[in-house]
């Protein structure tokens, strides 16, 4: 059974965290206004279990009332400012993989690489990575100071700390130096201090070893009840920040990436026998390969963000809605040429439609230039119907084993000495042979970074790969309207932060803009 069927929704908020949630200016909307405080609203086992799912929910959702109704974030459109959908806007929009026909607000610049500090898009998420991270502030105050006491608390306890500190990674990816509160900070503190990149690692690095340790009350990998985060997620999380650590600190940490990813070996996860599966409206069975996912429930858990996004906005033109699961198509998304061509003849993992599909993209507004996407689905594995045409059943994984593995890979042709060569070849050679490649037992990092982006598109990754390989600014790869032009141009080095938002950088004298914006 999915995890947000088992829970109701209650406040999490009380006027005090809003000002902690490092964005003084947002007006966050309290979950239940009929509540007054937290500590009066968390007398149970049961209550802390409820604010703990709103911990959850708050990745998979907008709000609680619905897919668009009484969004937690005030002044944004719920579907479009709800978590995962801000990733893959400033995570795939921004790259290679991926055009939007639409023309809402500033959504071109950012295919564009053209976004300033007042853009929506680039708001919206970062308002929602800080509104995360208050809430599991909050459950954390509140759990330590509570007298109440339950077999399951500090594994509670444990689950906000690894939830906020997926955000906090987020955050260090995206944005970089910013603003910093954990549960120990004042509660009323209208401007939060600023934490440089580097601090920030060295706190993330601390906060997820110390979660992942043997003494941690974190659930063991796979030991977790689905859709709830475990130790295997959590390195994830670490291997990540390690993987990324020359662009966040200057210093690479690629023997440290490669013992995590070692370590997620050891936790018996393995690759699903069928890719396409690990995309579809039951995929909540592959827990032998997703290791956290953020739940979708065509009746329980609706959103217009995460899958359902995912699958409406890939499906338009020539395409059949029913074919994908669902009711109609929002003709949105599509991938470039250059993308396109990054496939191998044969690549089981190449899921795109293209009949009276303009491979070429002259004209991004028109959905038919491109071709269309058709990796997540709102299909079950057995041909049965979801339970909703309107809204998918379709889970998102975070964390993919795959990903570790090609995490591996990388790191042994960077030179790690954790990984031999021979493992490197033989971690990539897992993610090849189930794509119905052949095997291979010499490769070159970009390699690695072809099999990155066919193995891992549409998941999130992309930008973050495409800077630590130094193709994402740079004019040493171009796609298609790269920079705004139809050929692709390079760009400012500053585009690899984003901006920290006017408005927060205007309410709070503790913050500085990262470098290259006005």
């Amino acid at each position: 059974m999915k995890l947000y069927k088992k829970f109701i929704f209650m406040l999490l908020l009380s006027s005090g965290l809003v000002t902690t949630s490092c964005v003084g200016d947002l007006d966050v909307t309290p979950i239940d206004p009929n509540l007054n405080t937290v500590d009066k609203a968390l007398t149970s086992q049961a209550d802390f279990e409820a604010f703990l799912a709103q911990c959850y929910t708050g990745f998979a959702t907008s709000g609680s009332y619905g897919p668009n109704g009484d969004s937690n974030i005030s002044g944004l459109d719920g579907g479009q400012s709800q978590y995962f959908r801000g990733l893959f806007h400033l995570n795939e929009y921004t790259t290679d993989e991926c055009v939007v026909g639409w023309n809402d607000q500033t959504i071109q610049d950012l295919h564009g690489l053209a976004w300033t500090s007042s853009d929506t898009f680039v708001a919206a998420l970062y308002y929602r990575i800080f509104y995360q991270i208050a809430m599991c502030n909050e459950f954390i105050r509140q759990a330590n100071a509570s007298s109440i006491d339950f077999a399951e608390k500090a594994t509670y306890i444990a689950e906000a700390r690894a939830l906020r500190a997926l955000s906090y990674y987020h955050a260090i990816d995206m944005f970089g130096n910013v603003p910093f509160a954990d549960e120990t900070s004042s509660v009323g503190s209208a401007n939060p201090q600023r934490i440089a990149r580097g601090d920030l690692f060295n706190w993330l690095e601390t906060e997820l070893k110390d979660l992942v340790s043997d003494g941690s009350a974190l659930k063991a990998a796979r030991q977790n009840v689905y859709g709830r985060i475990d130790k295997g997620a959590t390195r994830m999380i670490l291997a990540k920040l390690y993987l990324n650590a020359e662009v966040y600190t200057g210093t690479a940490k690629y023997n440290e990436c490669a013992q995590v990813c070692k370590e997620i070996q050891r936790d018996g996860y393995s690759l699903h026998p069928k890719y396409a599966e690990l995309f579809m409206a039951d995929n909540d069975k592959c827990t032998d390969e997703i290791m956290f996912a953020i739940e979708q429930d065509g009746t329980y858990t609706q959103s217009f963000g995460v899958t359902n996004f995912l699958v409406f906005a890939s499906c338009g033109g020539k395409m059949d809605p029913a074919s994908m699961g669902i009711s109609s198509g929002w003709g949105g998304i599509r991938t470039t040429p250059e993308f396109y061509d990054s496939f191998a003849t044969g690549d089981n993992r190449a899921m795109f439609f293209t009949t009276e599909q303009q491979k070429e993209i002259d004209d991004i507004s028109n959905f038919q230039h491109g071709y269309a996407f058709m990796k997540f689905t709102n299909i079950r594995s057995d041909g049965q119907p979801a339970s909703n045409q309107g809204f998918v059943d379709t889970d998102f994984g975070v964390f993919r084993y795959a990903d570790a593995l090609l995490m591996l890979a990388e790191c042994a042709k960077r030179g790690a000495t954790e990984v031999t060569a021979t493992e490197g070849a033989a971690a990539l050679s897992l993610v090849r042979q189930r794509a119905g490649l052949s095997p291979v037992t010499n490769y070159t990092l970009d390699d690695v970074l072809r099999e990155r982006g066919c193995e891992l598109y549409m998941e999130g990754w992309r930008r973050s790969d495409l800077i630590r390989f130094g193709k994402f600014t740079t004019d040493s790869y171009l796609w298609s309207w790269k920079g705004g032009v139809k050929d692709g141009k390079g760009v400012d080095s500053h585009l690899n932060l984003f901006p920290i938002p006017d408005k927060d950088l205007n309410s709070n004298s503790n913050l500085v803009q990262n470098e290259g914006y006005k």
